[in-house]
């Protein structure tokens, strides 16, 4: 298949309401043929590990490249310099910064707003947003910018507005931001870092200061802290974010997302955490030993890995360094992981890198 038949087969696939497991299946089958064929490192672990085209026959046997990976090896069917975009990894976490080649941006915009339209927006058309997170002109190479700038200019109204710029966060002018909603009754999203909601709820305490935001208002969190401000518990995360804004935690969402993926996961708010997280019809996850790649009971903790379809240029399954939890509609993000599972995640790395590289 060509990259123009893909992109299209993908589109179509994204649009539609549903997909059965086979549908699923068939489609991702086919994506692995086609990163198998373009994509030279991919191809040389999968060989190593005896999975072909020809011997894969189930989904869930699409072997998942570790996600640290990424910051080693170019990933990538089509040659790198004819990129539409590429996202980078923030760098926080090691020396080195992943990158996803996006030789069209189509499918993950199309993946993007359609399941922020489903679980986010939930019926509603726009609702006027207050972005905590720089735009794209100041990062063009991050995923987060890009998805919030689609956020805002698809289901935002006129008058949102970005508030962090190079100066950092402007907080007064994000104060009047508030403050006028909550007087106009007009209901407000505030999406952002969930590190960047932290000095501001620090400043609405130094001030003695609470907001209460009309009915049909929420938060939108997603990243976690990533070194940029203190560790909160998430528990008292979100009663702090309920407290300083007037929003119930059932409408504190998070989103769970990477650079190394085009699609995101959603919780329906975060009343008992951690609430069960899930995707769209596109993206199917498993929880799996590290060491053997093998699928562990539901209800057995493990590595997640997600092979999302819309990532259709560098490899569509990716092994996490995510502790999660398979449950009843999706599964519990746990944390990174640690002790055994994180030497599994390093040796898993080790064997990978080892055979992309011949």
């Amino acid at each position: 298949m060509s990259q123009a038949e893909i992109v299209e087969a993908l589109l179509d696939f994204i649009g539609r309401p549903s997909a059965t497991e086979a549908e699923f299946e068939a489609l991702a089958l086919r994506l692995f043929a086609y990163q198998f064929a373009h994509n030279a490192p991919y191809r040389r672990f999968a060989q190593q590990r005896g999975r072909t085209p020809l011997t894969v026959r189930r989904w869930r046997d699409i072997p998942a490249v570790p996600i640290k990976a990424f910051k080693d090896l170019t990933l990538s069917c089509c040659p790198p310099d004819e990129a539409e975009r590429v996202f980078m990894t923030s760098g926080t976490t090691g020396s080195g910064r992943g990158r996803s080649y996006h030789p069209t941006l189509a499918v993950y915009d199309r993946s993007m707003l359609a399941g922020f339209a489903a679980r986010i927006m939930r019926g509603r058309q726009t609702i006027r947003m207050g972005i905590l997170f720089p735009d794209e002109a100041a990062l063009p190479h991050s995923s987060l910018a890009h998805y919030l700038a689609l956020a805002k200019d698809h289901f935002g109204t006129e008058d949102s507005a970005v508030f962090v710029g190079p100066g950092g966060l402007a907080l007064d002018a994000l104060l009047t931001f508030l403050a006028e909603a909550e007087a106009a009754g007009e209901p407000l999203a505030l999406l952002g870092a969930t590190y960047a909601f932290v000095p501001v709820m620090d400043a609405l305490a130094e001030r003695g200061r609470r907001f209460a935001l009309p009915a049909g208002s929420f938060l939108f969190d997603t990243g976690g802290f990533k070194g940029q401000s203190r560790e909160i518990e998430p528990d008292a995360f979100y009663d702090g974010l309920s407290a300083a804004f007037g929003v119930p935690r059932s409408e504190c969402l998070n989103m769970y997302g990477m650079t190394e993926l085009s699609t995101q996961f959603y919780d329906d708010g975060n009343a008992v955490c951690p609430p069960v997280k899930s995707g769209p019809h596109w993206i199917r996850s498993r929880v799996v030993d590290p060491l053997t790649g093998q699928d562990l009971p539901e209800g057995e903790t493990g590595v997640l890995v997600h092979h999302d379809l819309a990532h259709f240029n560098s490899v569509s399954a990716i092994l996490t360094e995510d502790a999660g939890v398979i449950a009843p509609g999706g599964f519990r993000l746990l944390g990174r992981v640690e002790g055994a599972a994180s030497r599994g995640c390093s040796v898993a790395v080790a064997e990978f890198l080892a055979a992309a590289q011949g």
